[in-house]
């Protein structure tokens, strides 16, 4: 039994009656007008290390306001104070991708271990920012287990969010996702950034839609068979240079 009564969901799984109107804990605590601050740009996790392996703390939704206390060697990750989760010190991190931040540039840069080894840039200092991008992790998923399994219907789930991140030559290249509809057309979107990426569609052993990073940001309608599993493949193109993508996808049940 949770304190006071109270326990935690995932919000992407829920369907709620109009715009809820409860309070976010530690989310959207931060002060605005603090200069070390970020806005949540759409709903995403938090996780306890700055990458897509380290385990969840929480989720985030879009317009929460945080405190900024570090970010990683490339800036790809900050540190936020989230002090409801079970993150070391009271802390989490999010991809810095999908929050619009403030005084990013001037926030100690911290390791994996926790270790302050630098701090942002001095005012005043001419800076010429190097571009240094790191593999993706490796989250462990394959066609055979999917980083998640959703199971719509019309009582229960109706839609689908995940956010990560692939590259290629190194890293972690590909990212499989699965559910099974109940009605016969999906709407799929597919927000990327970065390099380029493949997108497959399968069900039954067949490719039922093909996307690149030119599709993104656009909405498919996508005719499926209800009952039987949809597999979606997310693959890194390879090329010369490293080739990193972040990406988030959407997936909703249409009547």
């Amino acid at each position: 039994q949770g304190a006071d009564g109270k326990g935690w969901v995932t919000a992407q799984y829920i369907t709620t009656a109009g715009k809820p109107e409860v309070p976010t804990i530690g989310g959207n605590q931060a002060d605005p007008d603090n200069a070390n601050v970020a806005v949540v740009q759409q709903q995403l996790n938090v996780r306890s290390g700055p990458g897509t392996g380290f385990n969840s703390l929480g989720t985030l939704n879009a317009q929460d306001v945080v405190s900024l206390t570090g970010k990683d060697p490339n800036g790809a990750w900050l540190q936020i104070d989230f002090p409801q989760g079970a993150g070391p010190e009271g802390k989490g991190w999010v991809n810095a991708a999908f929050v619009q931040a403030q005084g990013a540039e001037n926030l100690p840069i911290i390791t994996e271990a926790g270790l302050i080894v630098g701090t942002g840039t001095p005012t005043g200092i001419p800076f010429t920012p190097t571009v240094t991008l790191l593999p993706a992790m490796d989250d462990g998923d394959s066609a055979q287990s999917p980083a998640i399994n959703v199971t719509f219907s019309a009582a229960g789930t109706h839609d689908l969010q995940y956010s990560s991140d692939i590259s290629s030559p190194d890293g972690d290249a590909e990212d499989w996702v699965q559910f099974t509809p109940y009605q016969e057309n999906i709407l799929l979107e597919l927000s990327c950034k970065g390099g380029n990426l493949d997108l497959e569609l399968l069900q039954s052993g067949q490719v039922i839609l093909q996307l690149t990073s030119q599709d993104c940001a656009n909405q498919q309608i996508v005719p499926v068979q209800p009952g039987k599993v949809v597999q979606v493949h997310l693959s890194a193109i390879p090329n010369e240079s490293r080739n990193y993508s972040l990406y988030t996808l959407n997936i909703k049940t249409l009547p």
